[in-house]
Order: C-alpha cells, then structure tokens, then sequence
C-alpha cells in the first residue's frame, strides 16, 4: 500500500510556456484546462496576493479532470505579521472566499512564512490553534513553509505533528531544508531546476527524487535529506505526496513534473 503520487508547476499562466508546453495558438482561456490533463496538480499562487471569489473556484473545479487536485498558497496578510496567534480572522477569511467550491480538488494549504519571521514556539502554537480542520464540509490539509533558519530545531517539527500539519521540504538554495514527516501527507517544493536542463532537473536528480516520493508514499522518510529532529520516526503509513517544480528553471517546470510523473508511474 502506497500513497498518491502527484507532480506539477506553480500556475498555468507564464508566457514562456506558449509554443513550448502549450500548443501554438492555444487561447489562454484554455490553458488551465489543458495544462491539468498533462500534470496531476498544481500549485496556485495569485491567492496568496489577492482574494478570489466563489465562482472562480466552481470554474476551475469544473474544467480539470476528475482526478486533479490544486493546491493554493494562503493569502500572505495571515502569514506575514509579528502575532501569527492574531492570524484568526485573516485565515477564516481566506478560507471563506469560496475554496470549499473546490470540493474533492482542493488539496493542501500552503501556508508560507517570510524570511524574516523567527521560531517562536508559544507564538507558532498560536497560529497552528486557528487553523480549522474542515471549511464547508471539506477536509482541510495544511503545509507550512518557514524559511529562516530558527525552526530547524526538533520543537519545530514536534508541534507540526501535534496540530497533524505538514512541514513543506524546500530544495532551495537559500532556505532552511527541514525533510521531517510531521502529516499524513508529504508536500515538497523543488527550486533548483534550470532553464538549460530539458526538464527542469537533470535526469540523475530526477531519478533520485522519483525514488524519495516512493520512499514517502509509502510511509518512508528519506535518509538523505535533513531533519530538524532525526531521533524521531514517523509512523509507517502509506502518505499522499506533493511534489511541486517552481521557481528556479521554471519555464521547464511543467517537463520536470511530466518526466518525475513517469518515473513514479513506472513509465520512465
């Protein structure tokens, strides 16, 4: 038994990509839906600078295949402030934009931390308290990704897996690397393609990724990459994984996520 394998990019709308993910001449309108019948999800990042509305979840669920799944990055006015444990009313507002219309389409939260902001354990408990476990009826999955160095100490990961959330694995040049499995998922963010490399990561690098995702949905945790805690094992149960190509080499960010896709299927 295993968990759900899923590759994808950041967005769907990025003008490298004409003529060379999409088909020449395709109309934007028709990017999203076809962009969702080549990767299995994808992450979105306009909600976390501006609120969308109802109706613009009920389109995106309705024009992606019943299997697709979307992630969205929370909107940054609940992440980025000095009390986390004041975030309440900004969350629920975010979460009351519609993204319930989602409905089985809507996987994980992605709540993302600036630079700047410190561990602090009373104030970081206080964030993950107002984080409800469902909105209209659906499951909510919440990942974090903090990026300075001050959480990569064991409190960290221990009060991720107190409140059932996810710690986000960022493979990025700057970033803390924190690998432990603190959900019931596994969500992983990889920054360091090329635009020069065919698909993104060169294929060595992408065979040892394909083998950390089997490794992780099948309730592993990979011995190679860092842990803020390492004493501490997660329980063996098969784990859905995200895994998502972004930032660095994006305009091969799609062909990254087709050709990890097919390693994990079995197909490459």
């Amino acid at each position: 038994m295993t968990g759900r394998i899923r590759a994808g990019m950041g967005g769907w709308t990025f003008e490298p990509w004409e003529g060379s993910f999409y088909p020449d001449k395709l109309a934007k309108a028709k990017q999203l839906q076809y962009a969702s019948r080549q990767v299995r999800t994808i992450e979105v990042n306009g909600t976390y600078y501006s609120t969308f509305k109802p109706p613009t979840f009920a389109k995106w669920a309705a024009e992606t295949p019943e299997d697709f799944v979307f992630s969205l990055k929370a909107i940054r006015f609940a992440t980025n402030r000095r009390v986390l444990a004041e975030a309440g009313e900004s969350v629920q507002r975010f979460l009351d934009s519609g993204v319930a219309e989602l409905g089985d389409k809507l996987g994980p939260i992605l709540w993302q931390f600036a630079p700047t902001k410190k561990f602090d354990p009373d104030d970081f408990e206080g964030f993950l308290k107002v984080l409800p476990d469902s909105q209209g009826g659906v499951k909510l999955r919440h990942a974090l990704e903090v990026r300075h160095d001050s959480f990569n100490v064991p409190e960290f990961p221990a009060l991720a897996r107190k409140y059932g959330a996810a710690i986000v694995y960022a493979h990025h040049g700057k970033y803390p690397e924190i690998a432990d499995v603190t959900g019931d998922f596994v969500y992983a963010r990889l920054q360091r393609g090329s635009d020069d490399n065919e698909n993104c990561y060169p294929e060595t690098e992408l065979d040892e990724w394909a083998a950390r995702a089997k490794d992780w949905a099948a309730g592993g945790q990979p011995d190679d990459l860092p842990r803020a805690d390492p004493s501490h094992e997660p329980a063996k149960t098969p784990r859905d994984v995200f895994v998502y190509f972004i930032t660095e080499g994006k305009s091969r960010a799609p062909f990254g996520a087709m050709a990890l896709q097919k390693r994990v299927d079995g197909n490459g």
